[in-house]
């Protein structure tokens, strides 16, 4: 069984009130395990206001407090697994691990489990996160694209973390000349532009040119800075996917397939709707030029369960391999 470590967190960026960017140092006198960009490690904090699973919802368990006889909420340890959004090398060169994560909310918006733990947090102040001294999982490069010649990363909200590192370790790979001569593309989509993560660092990796890389950053909720932003989409990952692939919006396809009571909540929903729209540089065309022929494309997505879900039908639909992170 891996040991648990403790470990120290030295850098905390903060996105927005609910999403963050830190990275964690090894316990003294230890180093992380080696691993490939894609794989995760198990974190744990021991004063997590503790969550229980009240039911589920289109097959995702909700949460909610897990209250004590007096009705407080319980304290306790949490143990969750996360992706690790730093490459390989950087850990290798600089010894931290680096992950992209949101302030959890149940049904209800109250916070819960590890994350409204790991949210305290602050360097040499309150920095300290256990871990399980083991990475692992699947989610590689090696793994999930094998064969393929053209690979569309999806990444929802902090789904994102995993491609991070993915992109950062191809594009030093790439520096260091090499190419392993396949087409990478990346749907990247958060709420808001600011909430965009790695988004400065992912343009310039775009702009070096020194591997087959095309950045396509969307936003799903824009603010008056992104709606004149000509270089950002705008629309949920699920919609712009579909734009591409000509086919309708999801919401379309719902009330496309409704009648009687259904329609007329399903047509509120649509005209709430933000309809796919493409950076100036990058029309759908192009997008779709890069992921043909489909039998040799493979789309690789993470993040929110209801988007994957729809993303597996797009690709279903047209023909294409289909990998998500599970856990």
């Amino acid at each position: 069984m891996a040991e648990r470590k403790v470990g120290t967190v030295v850098y905390w960026h903060d996105l927005s009130s609910v999403l963050a960017i830190f990275r964690m140092m090894p316990q003294g006198g230890s180093r992380f395990p080696e691993y490939k960009a894609g794989q995760y490690i198990a974190l744990r904090r021991d004063n997590c206001k503790l969550t229980k699973k009240i039911g589920m919802d289109k097959g995702i368990p909700v949460f909610g407090p897990d209250l004590d006889e007096h009705g407080k909420q319980k304290i306790g340890q949490v143990t969750h697994s996360y992706s690790i959004s730093s490459a390989p090398f950087e850990t290798q060169q600089k010894d931290y691990l680096e992950f992209y994560v949101i302030l959890e909310k149940d049904h209800e918006g109250h916070h819960g489990r590890l994350t409204e733990s790991i949210f305290h947090i602050r360097p040499s102040v309150d920095d300290k996160i256990t871990y399980v001294d083991r990475i692992t999982g699947d989610f590689t490069l090696d793994k999930r694209t094998q064969g393929c010649k053209n690979v569309l990363f999806v990444g929802t909200g902090t789904g994102m973390a995993p491609f991070a590192g993915m992109i950062k370790q191809l594009h030093r790979d790439a520096r260091d000349g090499k190419s392993d001569g396949i087409r990478y593309t990346l749907l990247h989509t958060n709420r808001t532009y600011k909430e965009l993560g790695y988004h400065e660092e992912l343009l310039a990796i775009e702009r070096s040119e020194k591997l087959d890389f095309v950045y396509l950053p969307a936003v799903s909720r824009p603010a008056p800075r992104d709606l004149d932003d000509r270089g950002l989409g705008k629309g949920r990952a699920n919609n712009v996917l579909r734009a591409i692939f000509g086919m309708p919006l999801k919401e379309e396809e719902a009330l496309q397939n409704a009648s009687g009571e259904e329609v007329s909540g399903l047509r509120s929903v649509l005209d709430m709707t933000v309809r796919p729209v493409f950076p100036k540089h990058l029309p759908a065309t192009e997008i779709r030029k890069r992921l043909e022929p489909h039998d040799v494309t493979v789309i690789l997505t993470c993040g929110n369960p209801f988007s994957m879900a729809d993303i597996k039908c797009v690709a279903d639909s047209n023909q294409i391999r289909f990998e998500k992170e599970d856990w």
